[in-house]
């Protein structure tokens, strides 16, 4: 898996300090956001020109370290 903190950064100085591709101003959420519509890898990297293939697979290895903390919403069961 894709260490996420070698490809995504969080500054004060960029995006209010949201967590963003590292060295651009295209939000992890953005991205997250796009696959879970269903856009390709190929679809968000045209729409993005500065993000890398390495930054969507860091977003995804965010994700999923934050899906593995219990702390996240509970969710109910049936």
């Amino acid at each position: 898996m894709t260490e996420w903190r070698n490809y995504l950064a969080s500054d004060p100085q960029v995006c209010h300090g949201q967590l963003c591709a590292q060295g651009t101003r295209v939000l992890v959420t953005n991205i997250l956001d796009s696959l879970a519509e269903g856009s390709s890898r190929e679809e968000i990297l045209g729409s993005y020109p500065s993000l890398r293939p390495e930054h969507i697979d860091a977003a995804i290895s965010y994700a999923a370290e934050l899906a593995r903390e219990e702390s996240l919403l509970p969710i109910a069961k049936l």
